[in-house]
């Protein structure tokens, strides 16, 4: 009877022996795993794969960038442009009047211009000024252009990024700026002052100029008195720039003051 009792006991603790282990088996292997000092470890998370950034998800600063670039260089060659043109006549009339012996005068420039017209016609007040605009579109493009670059160089360099310049960096810049359109553009300078005081008959088109100076007087000739002209460039651009972001600046402080002022006004009477 004992002997009896006593194996179905075993029987019994076999089985549930049998059914932990097998649920034990079946249970995640993150729940079975047990540190040494007998704390349970959680659910191991692996990362998942990360998604590579395409050029699509990065910043578009380059594309800014350029679009900056390309901005200051067509506002730059409209702008001297249209100057360039309203000043045609007078510019031809000074011309004339530096390869010629006479005097300078304001009655003796009206009189030249008049003369000019009867003889030539209206249009011939204008001569030569294709060949401006070859130059000064490029050199307008350029020294715009290049003077905002050279306010982000120094402004970086002095510790004035994002903020105006002080008046010393203000002055290099547009003298950079000067110097460098200046530096590409003075054959195209030589070319117009060429064109616009020799007869028609001389030279047909602006390439003519280049190829018989070239052939006739060598390359050279085409940076003739160049030294000068930078002298001239560098404290003539230098000043232009540093006026014009110097009173761009006052301009911008009124414009603030006068604004708030405005501002402040407008809620106390509302």
């Amino acid at each position: 009877m004992r002997l009896c009792a006593l194996e179905t006991c075993l029987c019994v603790f076999f089985l549930l022996a049998d059914d932990s282990g097998s649920q034990n088996s079946s249970a995640p292997l993150e729940a079975q795993l047990v540190m040494g000092n007998g704390v349970r470890e959680g659910p191991v998370e692996f990362p998942k794969d990360v998604e590579p950034v395409t050029a699509a998800h990065l910043p578009a600063e380059d594309n800014q960038e350029k679009k900056k670039v390309l901005n200051s260089l067509m506002s730059g060659a409209l702008a001297g442009a249209v100057a360039k043109t309203a000043v045609a006549p007078l510019d031809r009339t000074k011309i004339m009047f530096q390869v010629s012996s006479k005097r300078f005068s304001a009655k003796e420039a009206y009189r030249l211009i008049y003369r000019t017209y009867l003889n030539e016609g209206f249009w011939s007040l204008w001569r030569g000024n294709s060949a401006t605009m070859v130059r000064v579109i490029p050199y307008a493009a350029i020294q715009f252009c290049a003077h905002e670059e050279y306010k982000q160089l120094l402004g970086s360099y002095y510790g004035f990024q994002g903020k105006a310049l002080t008046p010393f960096p203000r002055f290099i810049a547009g003298s950079l700026a000067g110097t460098t359109a200046a530096m590409v553009t003075y054959p195209l300078d030589m070319v117009r002052a060429r064109m616009a005081v020799t007869p028609k008959e001389m030279y047909s088109s602006i390439v003519h100029v280049f190829i018989r100076i070239s052939r006739e007087e060598g390359l050279k000739t085409l940076y003739r008195g160049f030294t000068p002209t930078i002298l001239g460039v560098i404290p003539y651009a230098g000043l232009s720039f540093f006026t014009y972001e110097t009173l761009k600046k006052v301009h911008a402080g009124k414009a603030l003051l006068f604004g708030g002022g405005f501002g402040a006004s407008s809620r106390c009477l509302g």
